[in-house]
């Protein structure tokens, strides 16, 4: 078998495709699936299987498209439910595509419904174990309390896991590759490896997770300082169980206008463009959400950011950049709130006020500092003492309790993420300066 990884950098999400004898099988293929057909074009096969490990939370599959356009069957755990058309694949499930072997083992943790499929050809094993087992850590299992066919409270979940581990994979050898769905960098674990695979034998030796402990042990471990949960997790879930749209269609049935000078009140903006551009002038309102390159977060923090149906406009610094924007926004099944796409006209007035970094150095006390980092990130230490600490995936809804009668100055711990909660603060005090620290932050660490 030939086994192919394809890598979305932004939210380091791993899929698969596996050829055999002219036959294809992908495995949680992301949202636009013409990279695998491109490659099923080079290796002149035919896509005839599609797994998927588990309904995703942060990122909308392909499965359904592919099905749709090239005839390949879905395969899923029965515990899904899903609403698409599919074949059951569970514990004893399996079959041949050329001559790879494909088999099911139920491996719940991550989710109630997970699956790890098992590729054999001749002495050759791969494990896609998709969130269940990653490289150096294993998936969340606090995800599904309140989405999915089949909801699980988080400890119920971590019990689960601990079993997986325990006992799910006792029977495969140490050489058995292993390919999950994620690497570091990805909202679905934890302290993940920068490797984007390993093997089974090397995962026994060095993951924790396969260290000899009790449950009780395991279960704190896992559930301890997991990441945010951003608001789009349970949207993509129900999304993916339902079998999401064609993104070609849905992505492209979006209105263009070009030079605008101003929105409609009420309805948010979302800013794309870099924070200098933004800073410079911008529709009043606007949230900016940076999508210079594939280092910016950009899909994650609108996840975060903007929730499910709510409808926005999206600026971009040129139409040049509107296939990407597009492309990346669907990734996470926004794609059908965007109201309409701008590009601004260099009459666009509002901007941002600029920091005297000389005047808060020495002045601290004369501004009210809101630390927008994680909670976890926070718990390792303040930067500022007196800063009020919100985390940037909840600002929005509470930015009530930063009090008005002084300038506001906010940073986060590299100037990316306060460009974004800034933003947020400026739209929503009507006369409070807001000052984005930016990079500055660095000259306090």
């Amino acid at each position: 078998m030939t086994i192919k990884q394809f890598k979305d950098e932004p939210l380091a999400h791993y899929s698969y495709a596996i050829a055999s004898e002219g036959k294809m099988a992908l495995v949680d293929p992301s949202r636009n699936p013409m990279e695998y057909y491109r490659y099923a074009e080079e290796q002149n096969a035919q896509i005839v299987a599609v797994f998927e490990t588990h309904p995703h939370a942060d990122f909308v599959s392909s499965h359904m498209q592919i099905h749709e356009e090239t005839g390949a069957t879905i395969y899923v755990s029965e515990l899904v439910g899903a609403d698409y058309p599919h074949k059951k694949f569970d514990d004893g499930d399996s079959f041949e595509i050329g001559k790879v072997t494909f088999s099911a083992i139920n491996t719940p943790g991550h989710s109630p419904d997970s699956i790890t499929v098992v590729a054999k050809d001749g002495d050759d094993t791969a494990l896609f174990t998709g969130d269940t087992l990653f490289i150096g850590n294993v998936g969340r299992p606090d995800l599904r309390e309140k989405a999915g066919n089949m909801k699980a409270k988080r400890v119920d979940l971590a019990k689960q896991m601990y079993h997986t581990i325990q006992n799910k994979y006792n029977d495969l050898p140490d050489d058995a590759l292993v390919y999950p769905a994620h690497g570091a960098g990805s909202l679905c674990g934890k302290n993940m490896s920068d490797a984007s695979s390993s093997t089974l034998g090397n995962e026994r030796q060095g993951n924790w997770a396969f260290k000899e402990q009790t449950e009780e042990e395991f279960v704190e471990e896992i559930l301890k300082d997991q990441p945010f949960i951003p608001h789009y997790f349970g949207f993509n879930v129900d999304i993916n169980k339902t079998g999401p749209e064609n993104v070609q269609r849905t992505k492209w049935a979006n209105k263009l206008r070009l030079n605008v000078s101003e929105g409609d009140k009420g309805v948010t903006v979302v800013d794309t463009r870099d924070e200098a551009d933004f800073k410079k002038g911008h529709l009043p309102g606007s949230i900016n959400i940076m999508a210079r390159s594939e280092s910016d977060k950009y899909e994650t923090w609108l996840g975060a950011i903007i929730k499910p149906e709510e409808q926005f406009y999206l600026v971009l610094d040129s139409v040049n950049n509107l296939e990407e924007i597009l492309e990346r926004t669907a990734k996470i099944g926004y794609e059908k709130q965007i109201k309409a796409i701008f590009t601004l006209s260099k009459d666009v007035s509002k901007g941002s006020d600029e920091l005297d970094l000389e005047d808060f150095k020495k002045n601290k006390d004369h501004y009210t500092i809101v630390d927008i980092r994680n909670k976890s990130e926070v718990a390792e230490g303040k930067i500022f003492e007196g800063a009020i600490a919100i985390p940037l995936n909840e600002l929005r809804e509470n930015s009530t309790e930063i009090p008005s009668h002084k300038p506001v100055v906010v940073h986060c711990a590299g100037g990316y993420r306060s460009a974004a909660g800034s933003s947020i603060l400026d739209a929503q005090f009507e006369s409070t300066k807001v000052y984005d620290l930016s990079e500055a932050i660095k000259e306090f660490k």
